[in-house]
């Protein structure tokens, strides 16, 4: 029983994680709502510039801008770290996540840059990657509480005892 429950976890991971990939790509190329258009283009080299900016000017910008670049890049990536340890044991580490959710988003920054589409902003990066750290921290306490509840064992305590 606990293995084919498993299966179904993994196998439903990995779909919803090709559909927050699909949802990922349209949103960053393509939703020109959101500022995705060749007539934006642009880069921030400086850390927390753009953050502080935001931050400041939330008054003049307007909430629902802040909101949406702020918690957007950090909310946009929080499945990223989430469903990833789902189906690849290797990536249940913090340390792996948050690597990885700072290079996909570096190559999607610079992805940007080069087709000019959108901008180049190191703080996406940042807050992309403390987004991939705490859907991972969700992964983490919810693989806690459900082999908890269930009384099934995840094979993770095996790994933090080793790691």
């Amino acid at each position: 029983m606990a293995a084919t429950v498993r299966k179904g976890i993994k196998i439903s991971g990995v779909c919803l994680f090709l559909l927050y990939l699909t949802g990922l790509v349209y949103f960053l190329f393509f939703a020109e709502e959101y500022g995705r258009s060749a007539a934006v283009v642009g880069y921030n080299t400086r850390p927390f510039r753009e953050i502080l900016r935001y931050l400041r000017y939330w008054k003049i910008l307007g909430l629902r801008t802040v909101i949406l670049n702020l918690a957007g890049n950090v909310i946009g990536f929080m499945p990223f770290g989430a469903l990833l340890p789902i189906f690849s044991r290797q990536m249940r580490r913090p340390w792996k996540i948050t690597l990885l959710s700072f290079e996909i988003s570096a190559i999607i920054e610079i992805s940007q840059l080069v087709l000019q589409v959108g901008c180049f902003d190191v703080d996406d990066m940042i807050l992309n990657t403390l987004g991939g750290l705490l859907g991972y921290l969700v992964f983490w306490a919810s693989n806690r509480w459900y082999f908890r509840l269930g009384g099934i064992s995840s094979g993770t305590d095996k790994q933090e005892k080793r790691g």
